[in-house]
């Protein structure tokens, strides 16, 4: 059998949390849900927690209840799943990309104060910023929030990675350096409510807007009401959309949520094991990869478990691009033919046919390095001792055949 890089874990208290709404008389917009957004929001040191369908549709909301509109720019990073740069254009708003750190992978401050003081002297600056932080590693927020505050741009933390990970000692979601967090629980995450996410945010009036366009825009707030007819009585203030939780998915994270601490524990437990385990292969005397790097003011909660294969260049010292995608191409299909279902995480943005046909955008060097290196090796809370030494295995034996 195959061994995924990811799967969820279900135990019976979750399949019975679950049973006992279906057995209740709401299956939605009933207590679960809000029970869900106050524990994960006391959870992380947030103010508010709002549950939604999925974090794209937290990302959607956050941009609009930020204000981003057409004409606005917002930035983000190439290395991403592309949710957090459609969130821009389902509002009408440009996107374009800011270059990766080249050891943690997310997006670079140093690439971002570069742009940020380019698009000073031409007038195109960012109305948000999306910080994606890749594989449950934050970005360094305290320098993008600086950077914030000096060009006054927005910042929402993309943690659909990140659920239990740390930053300068305090949860990610705390938005100690941001406008608003966005969760996300689909399966393949460190807990999951089937689908579904939520925007977690110190601001009140930000949780209450992404709330109210969480649900058609409605409200039945009397101070909001323009008249009020009757206790029957509710308007729609502004455009919204169909993006709540159900009670259902709701009672799966609460019950999710309980086990976080022993999911990121494992997670962490198995991060340490493949460190050394595979300290061998990523010697900087004749190794053939990289292992993950990790920030001193993170703590990771191993969303993934990301190699690079080391660089190849060319007799002249360049490097050798097409000679990497081959590598890495029979890399990947030789460890799948073996039984490991590696993965890649991410292809940049902007080489998306339906982003490329629309406007240029910036190039991220960095970023296509790491698209010709990078692969995804198995990692998630169910994964055995023995799977994982399987997974070395197997790892060291293709590598020493396909980069010979």
């Amino acid at each position: 059998m195959m061994i995924p890089y990811a799967r969820q874990s279900i135990s019976e208290d979750d399949i019975a949390a679950v049973t006992r709404v279906l057995r209740s008389d709401f299956l939605t917009q009933g207590p679960e849900v809000s029970a869900f957004e106050a524990e994960m929001a006391e959870t992380v040191g947030a103010g508010y927690g709002v549950a939604l369908s999925s974090a794209t549709a937290g990302l959607h909301l956050a941009c609009l209840a930020l204000g981003l509109k057409p004409g606005d720019w917002l930035w983000t990073s190439p290395i991403t799943f592309v949710a957090s740069a459609n969130c821009a254009r389902y509002c009408g708003a440009h996107v374009d990309f800011v270059d990766i750190d080249p050891r943690t992978y997310n997006l670079c401050p140093v690439a971002l104060a570069s742009r940020l003081e380019e698009g000073e002297k031409t007038g195109r600056l960012p109305k948000i910023v999306v910080a994606v932080h890749l594989a449950g590693q934050s970005c360094e927020m305290e320098k993008i929030h600086a950077l914030g505050r000096r060009y006054g741009f927005r910042i929402i933390e993309d943690a659909a990675h990140a659920v239990g990970a740390d930053y300068q000692g305090r949860p990610v979601g705390a938005c100690m350096y941001s406008d608003c967090t966005v969760f996300s629980f689909h399966p393949v995450k460190i807990m999951t409510t089937g689908e579904g996410g939520m925007v977690l945010t110190q601001d009140g009036e930000l949780a209450a807007r992404i709330r109210r366009m969480s649900t058609h825009g409605i409200t039945r707030q009397a101070d909001l009401l323009t008249q009020n007819d009757g206790p029957w009585y509710y308007e729609q203030l502004e455009l919204g959309y169909h993006y709540r939780l159900t009670d259902i998915q709701a009672a799966l994270g609460r019950s999710q949520l309980k086990r976080l601490p022993d999911f990121i524990r494992r997670r962490r437990e198995l991060a340490r094991r493949y460190a050394t385990l595979l300290e061998d292969l990523a010697s900087p005397q004749g190794g053939d990869i990289t292992l993950p790097w990790q920030h001193p003011d993170t703590t990771s909660s191993w969303h993934l478990y990301i190699l690079r294969l080391k660089g190849l260049a060319d007799d002249t010292g360049i490097s050798n691009h097409d000679a990497e995608r081959e590598r890495r191409l029979k890399v990947f299909q030789a460890l799948r033919a073996a039984g490991l279902g590696v993965n890649l995480h991410y292809i940049p943005v902007y080489r998306q046919p339906d982003f490329a046909s629309s406007q240029p955008y910036s190039f991220c060097p960095a970023a296509e390095d790491y698209y010709r290196q990078a692969f995804t090796i198995p990692l998630y809370f169910g994964l055995s001792d023995d799977q994982q030494d399987q997974v070395c295995d197997i790892l060291r034996s293709v590598l020493a055949v396909r980069t010979s």
